[in-house]
């Protein structure tokens, strides 16, 4: 959008055509949109005017009374998003002893995903998790928060060894059969072999499913695990701390944004609000 054009600010300041908005209510006419709070998808013939030829022919045309009734008729129409704005996530966790700190900050902050991305499309989310002695855990994709938070209610973590590469044969599968965007996989360990590991994220990356790993603590060796999980199959590592939940809110908000609209929103995302916390490359 340049200087000169005329926009409305929509929830977050992040307009659906991924542009900083910054409103200037220079006469009665803009106040009213101002006011209204017309969202720009919604509103396309006035997002992609200039402001000279909005105020030549829509103020020179229209009577307010005609630019009411249209906009009382906009709020009633449902929007329609584009077949190609959706997303599908694996949200996958580890749930051994070790992890239940990190386990009710996801709960809190999962929400966070849905709520970002909606501004750009629709996301389904599957919660999938490892515990116990072979305990695995996969549920049904849903574009409705509470439904993953209902999965996640009243699970406690228990003790038992990783099973990331059940977690890696899963989403193959589920990508199988329908396109999985990204993997989410939050965890501190990896104890199992790494070449068998290594391998299905290299299948990943050849199939275009990029995992997104979240690795807390100080083992190194899990540590070394999920950055080769992302260099493999395309995605990105990131380090963090659960005594910290914003910056995972953060995180997970970046990879939902991702899903749903690729590289590009993720940029235009990272560029309103001043962070990159996801970065595929040197040059992102």
């Amino acid at each position: 959008m340049g200087s000169s054009e005329f926009a409305v600010p929509v929830f977050g300041g992040y307009s659906a055509i991924g542009q900083r908005v910054v409103p200037r209510p220079n006469s009665d006419v803009d106040r009213f949109f101002l006011k209204r709070g017309t969202r720009v998808e919604d509103s396309r013939w006035i997002a992609g005017m200039s402001e000279k030829k909005y105020k030549s022919t829509a103020v020179s045309s229209l009577r307010m009374s005609e630019v009411e009734a249209f906009l009382d008729k906009v709020e009633r129409t449902p929007v329609v998003r584009s077949a190609g704005r959706s997303g599908r996530l694996i949200f996958a966790l580890d749930a051994t002893a070790s992890r239940q700190a990190t386990w009710d900050v996801a709960m809190d902050i999962q929400a966070q995903m849905f709520a970002e991305s909606s501004l750009i499309g629709r996301l389904s989310v599957q919660l999938v998790y490892y515990r116990g002695f072979q305990e695995f855990f996969a549920g049904q994709f849903s574009s409705d928060p509470a439904h993953i938070l209902r999965d996640m209610a009243g699970v406690y973590c228990v003790g038992g060894r990783t099973q990331i590469t059940q977690v890696l044969q899963h989403a193959l599968k589920e990508h199988k059969n329908a396109r999985v965007d990204a993997l989410v996989l939050v965890g501190d360990a990896c104890e199992e072999n790494i070449d068998l590991i290594a391998d299905l994220a290299g299948q990943m990356g050849v199939n275009s499913l990029p995992v997104f790993t979240f690795h807390e603590g100080p083992d190194v060796e899990g540590r070394r695990a999920f950055e080769e999980i992302s260099r493999l199959s395309g995605g990105v590592f990131s380090a963090f701390d659960s005594s910290s939940p914003e910056t995972l809110r953060r995180l997970l908000s970046e990879v939902a944004i991702f899903a749903v609209g690729g590289k590009d929103e993720l940029r235009r995302f990272q560029k309103q609000s001043g962070q990159r916390l996801i970065r595929f490359d040197q040059r992102d």
